[in-house]
């Protein structure tokens, strides 16, 4: 990503800036579990930096909190020092809890698809190359792989991004939360200039793309 702080030192890992790619609307999901009443539930989305996708969830009405952390990986290599050497497996990942009767798992891939990154992208996602930075969606059950999977299936045959989709499926095997100085870290540090070229773009395409779903107050307002 643009850079970290860790115990007070400024890493900068970005030497050239992008700007934030332009949005694809993705249509609604033809396939999606209905909103009805239950116990809260949990998807976990790698696109990117976890910077930018936390942020964006953060807005998005009937999710409840939304965590940064790593997943594909084992538990001794969540470290982000580690992990950005792209080798451990894991992936920059969220987990985002949300109510089903505000939200459904299709309507948070939608939004995952259409502002929060560029599912064409391999290994990479704008200025941020490694594996660490890959497409992936981590399901928790059956019913997230299945619409995940024909999800998918619908994007690939409307032709709406420039390239074929590469985004991964995986089965969730555990999430581990990043270090403190990582959550919340859009909302945090409004004026950074990571943030502000590459993810704040991704807030005001939310709130045009998807009016009835955003909500200007966070999750940690």
């Amino acid at each position: 990503m643009g850079g970290a702080i860790a115990s007070g030192v400024l890493v900068l890992c970005a030497l050239v800036a992008f700007g934030s790619e332009e949005p694809v609307l993705a249509p609604a999901p033809a396939f999606d579990a209905p909103k009805e009443k239950g116990e809260l539930q949990t998807a976990v989305l790698a696109g990117g930096c976890f910077w930018g996708v936390e942020g964006v969830y953060e807005h998005v009405r009937g999710v409840r909190s939304v965590e940064s952390g790593y997943a594909g990986g084992n538990k001794a290599d969540a470290q982000y020092d580690i992990v950005s050497g792209g080798d451990t497996g894991h992936a920059e990942s969220v987990r985002i809890v949300f109510d089903p009767a505000e939200l459904t798992y299709g309507e948070i891939l939608r939004i995952f698809f259409s502002v929060v990154h560029d599912p064409t992208q391999f290994n990479k996602q704008g200025p941020d190359h490694g594996k660490q930075y890959r497409s992936n969606i981590f399901y928790a059950n059956d019913m997230q792989r299945e619409i995940a999977t024909k999800y998918i299936a619908q994007l690939e045959a409307a032709k709406i991004y420039a390239g074929p989709i590469v985004t991964r499926l995986d089965p969730l095997k555990a999430f581990y939360p990043a270090e403190a100085y990582h959550q919340n870290f859009l909302e945090r540090n409004p004026t950074y200039p990571y943030i502000v070229y590459n993810d704040l773009p991704k807030i005001r395409a939310l709130e045009k793309e998807f009016p009835d779903m955003y909500r200007q107050q966070t999750t940690k307002s």
